[in-house]
């Protein structure tokens, strides 16, 4: 009765949406529930549309004009969902933030598009475990499985299409959620069944298990920004390379950081040779750039070539400038510098740095949030292993991006040391600082030196908790 009820609700404000603009205006509204910005900003790809700020009542409002028709997506600091939008629309929605895309409902014009994409993406994120389990099958097995998931989405897009409302260029982009998302997990399939089953090299495949790729097109403008549609193509070249090189290369296995440079020059040689939309090209460069040395995180005349080969390919001002920005980070974290002066506050309200904390001792700094509390309660046990095994270093850990009162109960009731427990106020500086790319890493250093700022906490032998390291002067 209550969705009935809400339904009924966002149909009469896209009623009044469509009587108050021409057919070529776009209305799309909404309210927002438990809102965590007072802002929501529509973007086409990577631009800015418009913005608009929250009402008294959490509600918002844009009225457009000749927009660029097609997939947009519009933003709600942290959150963000995809809106399918054309002239003549009038689209209306409602969401919690507590449950940000559970919640989300779309109603008016186009309602059935948006529905839709937002139903095939909560699909993949609820059938992410089933389809982790199929990977152990032989390919043949695998392929099916995948294929069957595939026609029974497929079977609701037919019911879809017979409502006889959504554009043909809308119904292309609900198939395309469905492809792209289903053969992400084909192109997956050789790296992840080696894994799972245990074998040495990677499973040999029928020429006919790729057959989908002369299907796809991997130089689609309209899709570039669409997210299925990049983590294929990304996926297809990382497959691509990989085969490439241990094919042709020997380097079947990826052990060096020469390995990993070689891999990459393959990548986006074949990314340069094979794609031809300039946004897509510049994209994918990037990712490949980021991957690498987020991977090796190391500086060295490699780099430095590396970085040489991708200035040279890419278009993009703005992806070379935050590469090399990253580089520099990466340069300031190597073993022997200085940890950063970053600001940090105690259980007390104090305020030191990291720095400060770590001088005449020896640390691990260890980051959580109170938002990912799995990963909490697993960095607890970690950290309570290593500390038997490591009496030595002390086990420092910094808490990211949870309100103060939060971070404090969390500590009260798990009984965590209060003494080894600190919060930074700005994630932003943090992240970018230490270079914080998951919360599994861990930063150890030895009377303010680093001795290594890439390490994994989770591992069995985090890098950097070794025999060596922990005797280092």
């Amino acid at each position: 009765m209550k969705r009935a009820l809400r339904y009924l609700t966002l149909c009469l404000l896209a009623s009044c949406g469509q009587q108050q603009n021409s057919n070529k205006s776009v209305y799309f509204a909404g309210e927002i529930v438990n809102p965590t910005s007072d802002y929501i900003v529509l973007y086409k790809n990577d631009v800015v549309v418009d913005s608009a700020k929250l009402s008294e009542n959490n509600r918002f409002s844009f009225s457009l004009e000749n927009i660029a028709e097609g997939l947009h997506h519009f933003d709600h600091a942290p959150e963000l969902q995809y809106v399918y939008l054309e002239n003549g629309d009038s689209l209306v929605i409602r969401l919690n933030t507590v449950a940000f895309d559970e919640s989300l409902v779309f109603s008016g014009s186009n309602e059935e598009v948006n529905n839709f994409l937002l139903e095939m993406f909560l699909n993949y994120e609820d059938e992410e475990q089933l389809v982790y389990s199929y990977y152990k099958l032989n390919p043949e097995e695998f392929s099916s499985k995948i294929d069957s998931l595939r026609t029974q989405k497929l079977n609701e897009l037919k019911v879809l299409e017979t409502g006889g409302n959504v554009s043909m260029e809308a119904f292309n982009m609900a198939k395309a959620s469905i492809d792209y998302n289903s053969y992400i997990y084909k192109e997956k399939y050789p790296f992840i069944h080696k894994k799972r089953s245990g074998e040495e090299t990677i499973h040999k495949l029928s020429p006919d298990f790729y057959n989908y790729r002369k299907e796809l097109d991997i130089n689609s403008k309209e899709l570039t920004y669409f997210r299925p549609y990049y983590n294929y193509v990304n996926n297809r070249f990382g497959n691509l390379s990989y085969m490439v090189c241990a094919q042709n290369c020997g380097m079947e296995k990826m052990m060096s950081s020469k390995d990993h440079l070689h891999l990459n020059k393959h990548k986006m040689h074949l990314i340069d040779s094979l794609v031809n939309e300039e946004h897509l090209r510049n994209n994918l460069f990037r990712n490949v750039a980021m991957d690498y040395l987020l991977k090796v995180h190391e500086a060295n005349n490699e780099c430095n070539q590396f970085i040489a080969a991708f200035e040279q390919l890419s278009k993009n001002d703005a992806h070379i400038s935050e590469i090399n920005h990253l580089y520099n980070g990466i340069k300031a974290l190597q073993p022997n510098e200085r940890i950063p002066e970053l600001l940090v506050q105690n259980v007390d309200g104090e305020i030191t740095t990291m720095k400060d904390i770590s001088k005449n001792k020896k640390i691990v700094f260890y980051f959580w949030t109170g938002d990912q509390k799995r990963h909490f309660r697993n960095i607890l046990r970690q950290v309570k292993k290593l500390q038997s095994n490591s009496p030595d270093y002390e086990f420092v850990g910094i808490n990211l991006r949870t309100p103060e009162k939060k971070w404090l109960s969390m500590i009260d009731e798990h009984s965590i040391d209060k003494y080894h427990q600190f919060r930074s106020a700005d994630f932003s500086k943090i992240q970018e600082s230490l270079i914080i790319d998951n919360l599994s890493k861990c930063v150890i250093t030895n009377d303010t030196i680093i001795v290594d700022a890439f390490a994994n906490v989770f591992m069995n032998k985090p890098i950097g908790l070794n025999k060596k390291t922990l005797t280092a002067k």
